[in-house]
This record gives C-alpha cells, structure tokens and sequence, in this order.
C-alpha cells in the first residue's frame, strides 16, 4: 500500500476501499503494540485536542500547524464521531502514523470504543459507506492499541479526559491492561477517558455517569507527585478554543474543533509547546470547504 497515494485519495474526500483499510489497520498496529500507555514524547511539539470527524478542520490543522514529518503531533482522541468524515479523519491519521510513526501520537479518547462510537455517528458512517461493517470492527481493533497518555519531556502529561481516585502515580497508568475495550469501571482505565475539572477542591460525581469531575487540588497534588508543570486534556466543548484551569494553571483543555458539530459557533485552537516547555494557542476557524460527501456508493464500489 502506498501511504502517500493513500493520503492524496483522502484529500480528494473519498474513502479508501475496505481490503486497503484492513492493510493499513494492521500495519499501524504493529506500531502501536511497542507503544507504552503512557508514550514518551520530545519537545518541540503541537497538542491537537477532539477533532470528531470534521476531516476538511483536520487538513486546516496542518495547514496552520505545519506537515507531519516537519512538525510532532499528539492528537488527544475522539477523532471520530459526530462530524460527517470520521472514516477519512481516523483513516488519513493512522496513514500518517505508519508513515512517520516517530512525529505523531494518537491517543485513545472515549469515543474510541465500540460502545460510543456505535451510538454516535462512526458505526453509521462506516456502513453507509461501504455497505458493511467490516471496516468499524479493524478500526475499534486498532482503537484497542491506542496509547492511553503520552509525556512530553517527563514534564506535560497529555490524555484525553482527566484524573482517577484510583491513580496516584503515572507508574500506575504504565500498569493497565489497555488492549481492551474501555471498560466502564476499574482500575481508572475508563476515568481517564471520561474524568473533567471542576471549580472544586477534590472528586465529584460526573454529569456524564462515567468518570469523575476532579478540583484543584487533586490537580495539585497529582503534579506534585509526578513531577509534573501542566496536565493537557481535551474532551470538553471549550466555547473560546481552549480553557486553564485552576488558580495555579496546572491543567488545559484543547479544543480543536471549530464550529463544533457544524452549529456550535466556538472557536479551535492547537497548543504549541516548545523544547524548552513554553506554550502557545494557536486559534484557527473552520476550513472553508465543508464539501459533504453525498453519493457514496460513486465513491466506494459496493462490493469489494
């Protein structure tokens, strides 16, 4: 399979044909199994928050941020979901992984599961497309090898939601078993995914009925411990791009999905951090070509 070919075919909005998706799928995951659970990653590098399939926002972010093989990426998951391209959106990313596996990172979001992503828009997408569900089985396959977190220069904790009661250390995310669907409790796999921040002092019950909401000093004591300057998260609707957190501003959500579901009117950002740790949001607005794709049996032939 020709990855750049494969990238040039996405670009022009179509999908790739199922038997090159289960090529592709099991060439990443031979990547991704030597990856840890919790990814050392070197500065200098760019933070990419939920994308959730708005693919045209997602080819804006190299756009601005620059091409992977020059600039790193950690892109901090729900890359699927909800917006009308997540299969050329997971599909375009994991090309650019088995590409230049040592410049991008792609971490496991909660709607990296078979679970979510059948009630929210992936599983439909993929059957409209090509007519079977072939392709969300070896997609959620290889959403089962995603990193849970990555450390940039053992100082910026990255993951998709937030903390856990049940983990102290970052020794202890090392630990879980992650080649697995999210479970929906134990062991703090499933907080991860699903925790948020809260004007709080210490744990909640979340909103959302899985995680935790967690306060500042969780978030201080949580650092403290592992040595850590900033948590970066994604995971939450953040209206002006991004949000910090706490009086000691020790935690950020990334939020890089512009106009957010098509109607939301909020802004995206990309989070630039430097070798020597210092930051900066980079703002960018929807693309302009929002091109809906909408004869999918002309773009991928039915059977295959």
């Amino acid at each position: 399979v020709n990855m750049k070919e494969c990238l040039e075919i996405l670009k022009t909005g179509k999908a790739l044909e199922e038997k090159t998706v289960r090529i592709l799928c099991e060439k990443v995951k031979e990547i991704l199994i030597e990856e840890n659970n919790v990814q050392p990653v070197s500065g200098p590098v760019t933070v990419v928050g939920d994308i959730h399939g708005q693919f045209y926002d997602l080819l804006e972010i190299f756009r601005i941020g620059g091409d992977v093989g020059d600039t790193s990426y950690i892109f901090l998951g729900d890359m699927v979901d909800r917006g009308y391209h997540s299969i050329e959106t997971i599909t375009y990313l994991i090309c650019l992984k088995v590409l230049y596996p040592g410049k991008i990172t792609l971490l496991r979001g909660n709607h990296e599961s078979r679970f979510i992503s059948q009630q929210y828009g992936f599983y439909d997408e993929v059957m409209k497309k090509y007519g079977n569900i072939n392709c969300w089985k070896y997609f959620n396959d290889v959403f089962d090898h995603l990193p849970l977190s990555a450390l940039i220069e053992g100082k910026i904790l990255c993951l998709h939601g937030g903390l856990s009661p049940d983990l102290k250390t970052i020794d202890q995310i090392r630990l879980i078993d992650r080649f697995q669907e999210i479970p929906s409790t134990g062991e703090g796999f499933s907080d991860l995914m699903w925790s948020d921040p809260e004007d709080i002092d210490t744990w909640a019950i979340s909103p959302r009925g899985l995680g935790w909401l967690f306060g500042s000093k969780v978030t201080d004591e949580f650092n403290k411990i592992n040595g850590l300057d900033l948590i970066c998260r994604a995971h939450q609707l953040a209206m002006e791009g991004y949000k910090i957190w706490f009086p000691n501003q020790n935690l950020t959500t990334v939020w890089s999905a512009p106009n957010y579901t098509y109607r939301c009117g909020n802004a995206a950002s990309i989070l630039q951090i430097n070798s020597d740790l210092s930051q900066k949001y980079v703002m960018f607005d929807e693309a302009k070509q929002k091109a809906k794709l909408s004869h999918y049996s002309k773009v991928v032939p039915y059977f295959l």
